[in-house]
């Protein structure tokens, strides 16, 4: 777990200074990443993140299946704006043929920075079908994939995954079989163990370092590691011991990025100078805040909060995200469902961020009011109520 009270961690983080590099592409020093996440990080977001800070964004996943089927949504997913540069678009699947031809495409349609292959994503739909962390049960073939992939692009080729399947696997050797992890492939079958579980005797090489090894033998140029097992999805403390590990391990000369419950300035502070990561990914804590990276990036650089960022300036930043969520939409040349491309379907997307923004935690009774964001079909109603919500913060602060 990453600690929350830190007393001098700034002053451990710049003993290690030097900018993190993916081939050409500079990153800076202590680089910051928005993670990809499905019907989050649309272009709309990724710019706004980009705007405050974000070293470089990430697309939401996109099938490699989708795309060579030529599904609408799909290509809208890989479309790059050269504002929101350096981008990376993440793909997934579950074989070779399809993996290598959709980076193919990936890469001559959208020209990214960077091509990401997700062996990391936890739901079932995806997992259960021997995608993205389902390739944690399959290591042979992920590796397959992920060579032929480097083999078919220009492009830099990065991989994000997790430390493994679920706990016993966690110090497996990879040359086990599944039968002697107890996986049975055939079943869909979960193998969730307490997060205590994590008291394993040290008597291998972490299971998470060898992939790490292997990944970078077949060409991948950085690693993302999300600190949780595919079997907790969410649940639980993610566990960077075995992240620093693998940035720890003398055989390993590429970036290792870090993922995981990085929800402050401290918190990524920590993650460089704990653990030592090259760079930090941050996820779900971005939902109703994407000024976090100013905040973070201001922290990281001077062992300061930036305090410009009043209660007024990130409702504006909220209504903001509201106009480009609309805008994005209303786009003549999106490529989203009819139904999508009106003020209903920018609203759809962005109220959910807003009604999980922290700025409402502490909020008496805040409850009806989330049901109604969730609920608002206009822009002017987000706005009366993001209105109301303002009103309320600063009557709890007079009264305090």
């Amino acid at each position: 777990m990453i600690s929350n009270a830190l007393s001098a961690v700034w002053a451990r983080v710049i003993f290690r200074r030097h900018n993190v590099k993916i081939r050409n592409i500079n990153l800076g020093e202590k680089p910051v990443l928005l993670a990809p996440m499905e019907d989050v990080t649309d272009q709309a977001f990724r710019l706004l993140c980009k705007e405050f800070g974000a070293s470089m964004v990430y697309s939401e996943f996109v099938s490699a299946d989708a795309l060579i089927r030529n599904v609408n949504r799909s290509l809208e997913k890989i479309r790059v704006d050269d504002r929101e540069r350096p981008v990376a678009i993440q793909i997934y699947g579950r074989d070779v043929p399809s993996m290598v031809e959709a980076a193919k495409i990936v890469e001559s349609e959208a020209h990214p920075d960077i091509l990401d292959i997700n062996f990391g994503c936890p739901v079932k739909k995806v997992a259960g079908k021997g995608a993205g962390a389902g390739m944690l049960r399959n290591v042979p073939l992920m590796l397959d994939i992920t060579r032929e992939v480097v083999k078919a692009v220009s492009i830099p080729v990065t991989v994000k995954t997790r430390l493994g399947w679920d706990v016993p696997s966690l110090y497996a050797e990879l040359g086990m079989r599944n039968e002697e992890l107890g996986i049975d492939t055939h079943s869909p079958a979960e193998h969730s163990i307490p997060h205590s579980s994590f008291l394993i005797p040290n008597s291998k090489t972490p299971f998470i370092v060898e992939l790490a090894e292997q990944l970078q033998d077949c060409g991948i140029e950085a690693l993302t590691i999300h600190g949780r097992t595919r079997s907790q999805m969410y649940q639980g403390e993610a566990d960077w011991t075995l992240i620093g590990e693998v940035k720890r391990n003398p055989r390993m000369h590429i970036p290792i990025i870090g993922n995981g419950d990085i929800c402050t300035a401290e918190q990524a502070a920590d993650a460089f100078s704990r653990y030592g990561v090259d760079a930090v990914m941050i996820g779900r804590a971005t939902f109703g805040q994407p000024w976090l990276f100013k905040d973070v990036r201001t922290y990281l650089d001077t062992g300061l909060h930036d305090e410009t960022m009043t209660l007024d300036w990130k409702m504006d930043v909220l209504k903001r995200q509201v106009k480009k969520s609309v805008e994005y939409s209303l786009r003549e040349d999106n490529a989203l469902k009819e139904r999508k491309r009106t003020e209903l379907g920018g609203i759809m997307h962005v109220r959910r961020h807003l009604a999980n923004s922290p700025l409402f935690k502490g909020i008496p009774d805040f409850r009806q009011t989330r049901v109604k964001i969730l609920r608002a079909e206009t822009q002017e109603e987000l706005f009366a109520l993001l209105d109301e919500a303002k009103e309320r913060i600063l009557g709890i602060a007079e009264n305090r």
